[in-house]
């Protein structure tokens, strides 16, 4: 593998179609999980062709029930797939950089999930000219309507961020953004699942209050943010329009809204994004 070079790599690639023939993980978790599943069901990569490392079989067990194979290897998931997942805790990445750094090639296209270790840092950690790109997923990417952004290192071609991009739509909606937004990211959507659960919490016990089932409202409070987040997307509307659209003159959702500007419910949420950016931007600088 280490002798083949750019021109043997767009032969591959060409040959593969849109999609590498094979994907490697290395690290087994719940969100290197949920990309592998998303994969699978999309029909993007078949689950023999997925190869994942762990260093116990408490995680591969999730990647054996989907069909996909496992080592225990890391070397070996670089030996077998061009493109590789890098989905560890971020504190262990650099050691397992090191290890794999011997059999990287520049055939390869390396992505991290881990947040906080920049392009740089894994640019120093890896072989000159080595392809990295940073991934940044959150949480629902476990029902394939995860908010996914990434960046890609200074020597990732147009090509290869559209092949992950139209991989990593199996799991949701994927933008690339310069490094910098990567941390307002966390804050808006990574910590933003957080802040949601919390409104729909509080949306569903306003309806328990005023006599409501507990169970009924919970389920009707996560519709209701379903449709309405499906309805932005779907028709392009701005907040604050489709927001205008509901409140009539005098009726009840203009005085609902009145109560939430009195509670700081707007402001409260910008100051919650801020602060969630910036923990993530001192975290990345340590």
């Amino acid at each position: 593998m280490g002798g083949e070079r750019s021109g043997v790599r767009g032969n591959k690639m060409a040959a593969a179609g849109p999609a590498p023939r094979r994907v490697g993980f290395v690290g087994a978790g719940r969100m290197a999980g949920a990309i592998a599943q998303g994969l699978i069901r999309a029909g993007k990569v078949e689950a023999q062709h997925i190869l994942a490392s762990a260093p116990t079989d408490r995680n591969l067990c999730h990647f054996q029930a989907l069909g996909c194979r496992t080592t225990h290897s890391n070397q070996e998931v670089l030996q077998s797939c061009l493109l590789v997942i890098f989905a560890t805790k971020p504190h262990v990445l650099p050691a397992v950089l090191a290890e794999v750094a011997p059999v990287v090639t520049t055939e390869h296209i390396l992505v991290s999930v881990a947040a906080g270790v920049s392009l740089s840092t894994l640019e120093e950690l890896l072989p000159p000219n080595t392809r990295v790109l940073r991934v940044l997923p959150n949480l629902p990417c476990v029902v394939q309507e995860g908010a996914i952004v990434m960046a890609r290192g200074r020597h990732v071609g147009s090509s290869e961020t559209k092949l992950l991009q139209h991989l990593l739509e199996a799991c949701g909606r994927c933008e690339e953004v310069p490094e910098a937004y990567v941390d307002i990211h966390t804050g808006l959507s990574g910590s933003g699942v957080a802040f949601v659960c919390a409104f729909s919490e509080a949306l569903a016990e306003g309806a328990v209050k005023m006599g409501m089932p507990s169970s009924l409202a919970h389920r009707i409070a996560a519709q209701t943010l379903l449709g309405t987040a499906k309805m932005l997307l779907h028709e392009g509307q701005h907040p604050a329009q489709l927001r205008s659209d509901v409140c009539t003159p005098g009726g009840t959702t203009i005085y609902g809204l009145h109560a939430l500007e009195q509670g700081g419910l707007r402001a409260a949420t910008m100051s919650a994004v801020e602060a969630a950016t910036c923990r993530a931007k001192e975290l990345s600088r340590k």
